[in-house]
């Protein structure tokens, strides 16, 4: 119960701002793409990675091979307050039962909308795949029949999904160079901290779970941050109402920064916005 009348959280949450981590799943690999050579599935993820890097100079797999080992999800009311912020299927991390979660939660919460960066082209297609993957039905998200505009998946539709990279690119029209990292920064937030989503796998591989699902965390505050920023950009915030949420946000998570390692490791970045003008000069 969040307060009296018989108010809860499913009545409160008017977005989800979420990030995605995944790992490539080696088996699929080895079996749909180099079925005659005989690799391992870790052989097969390294051949796919080696001819990635070479391409385009960067080894990241595209999201069609990838399974989710992070759901990391801030809940926001109507005024873009953070009401509360979770990892899926902690402490099992297992991708069927975060996929699943991940649907049930957005329906269970009456489908609010979805906010991200770049979730058009990484952090929903993978979970979309593994809703087709793991046998799990979503009519609510593949409205196919309805008309076109009100289709959950019409990339203009921003009821349903707010990518705060179209946002800022124009849907494609220019590219936003420096990424989330760039735009967290531009408004003193932490942005990467020395890690990065290139660096999942190895984490993975060796074991370190938790720690991925902090950088998880990391990046939802981030994007959540920028997304308080775009609602002043389109005039739903004024700067002063932002600055005291940022505050107020803040402050929670100073509250449960003993409970959260990667709370304290933000804070421990934390960066105030400052007005123009009010920058001290070079050396002072």
């Amino acid at each position: 119960m969040i307060g009296s009348g018989g108010v809860t959280m499913a009545d409160l949450v008017s977005y989800l701002v979420f990030d995605v981590e995944a790992v490539a799943d080696g088996e699929l690999i080895r079996s749909a793409k180099y079925p005659e050579l005989g690799l391992s599935p870790a052989e097969a993820i390294r051949k796919f990675q080696e001819e990635r890097m070479a391409e385009y100079g960067r080894d990241i797999l595209p999201p069609t091979w990838m399974l989710p080992i992070s759901v990391a999800i801030a809940k926001i009311d109507s005024g873009f307050r953070l009401l509360d912020l979770v990892v899926l299927d902690a402490p099992g991390y297992r991708p069927h039962v975060i996929a699943d979660q991940f649907w049930k939660g957005w329906k269970h919460y009456d489908q609010p909308t979805l906010v991200t960066f770049n979730g058009r082209g990484y952090d929903l297609p993978v979970l979309e795949l593994a809703a087709y993957r793991f046998g799990l039905t979503l009519p609510e998200w593949f409205n196919v029949e309805a008309r076109s505009y009100d289709q959950a998946r019409y990339r203009y539709n921003i009821h349903a999904h707010i990518d705060l990279m179209d946002l800022v690119s124009n849907f494609g029209a220019s590219r936003v160079n420096g990424g989330l990292n760039l735009l967290a920064n531009l408004i003193g937030k932490p942005g990467k901290t020395g890690v990065d989503g290139s660096m999942v796998q190895g984490f993975y591989d060796e074991g370190r779970v938790e720690e991925i699902n902090d950088y998880c965390r990391c990046d939802v505050l981030d994007t959540y941050f920028v997304f308080l920023r775009s609602r002043v950009l389109i005039g739903r915030l004024d700067i002063e109402t932002e600055q005291r949420i940022v505050a107020e946000t803040r402050a929670w998570l100073e509250e449960r920064r003993s409970d959260c390692p990667a709370y304290g490791h933000y804070l421990d970045h934390w960066g105030d916005w400052q007005p123009p003008g009010e920058q001290l000069p070079e050396g002072d």
